[in-house]
């Protein structure tokens, strides 16, 4: 008996220490897997977006998710979802942006999320700022986008690993037609085309 006791201790405390492993301390779901509680949709006449198994599931013609659940702007953050795509799919995630009604988002940036579709920019780039051709991540299995910024410095991780870490120069100012220029603001999942199908869930963030 006591030889059973001891093991279901030391097993239970091999547990607690994988549970403890498992927690993302700090961090906020910000969409409940079943409704568009706290998003706002730009574009919302091309009909794109919808939830299913838990996910936003983006497929349609342009148009945007954006998040509007709390009025105080994201600067510096830990944002983190599970993204996956089917094959030939282009997206994107926006950080320090804000809601338009219609049109691609001027302000903030895009991480591009694209495993096969044609545009060479893949998964986990700046677009147009810090541009990558190749990407680990792959379609039809969910991984993890990991976005962090602080300060000057943006980094991207897919699957806990960094693929990309950029350090905006002093005196950076806004472009005219894209600002990319670190600010703050809200975040927005990017529908883009109908042929391209993804899907975006367990969407947490922390504030640094």
């Amino acid at each position: 008996m006591k030889t059973f006791l001891i093991g279901s201790i030391v097993a239970l405390a091999a547990t607690a220490a994988v549970w403890a492993a498992d927690t993302e301390e700090g961090f906020v779901q910000i969409f409940d897997g079943k409704t568009f509680n706290g998003w706002k949709i730009g574009d919302p006449d091309a009909k794109s977006w919808r939830i299913e198994d838990g996910a936003l599931v983006a497929q349609g013609p342009r148009s945007h998710a954006y998040y509007v659940g709390d009025e105080k702007p994201f600067k510096d953050f830990e944002l983190k979802v599970d993204v996956m795509t089917e094959p030939g799919s282009n997206g994107g995630i926006y950080f320090h942006t804000k809601f338009q009604e219609i049109g691609w988002p001027r302000a903030g940036f895009e991480c591009q999320v694209n495993v096969t579709q044609g545009d060479w920019i893949k998964t986990g780039s700046l677009y147009g700022l810090v541009n990558m051709a190749l990407t680990s991540a792959q379609d039809n299995k969910w991984w993890t986008q990991h976005i962090i910024v602080k300060g000057n410095k943006v980094t991207v991780k897919i699957d806990g690993k960094t693929v990309l870490e950029y350090y905006e120069p002093p005196g950076t100012q806004p472009g005219k037609e894209f600002a990319r220029k670190l600010s703050e603001g809200t975040f927005a999942f990017q529908a883009h085309d109908p042929k391209s199908v993804i899907r975006y869930k367990n969407v947490r963030v922390k504030r640094l």
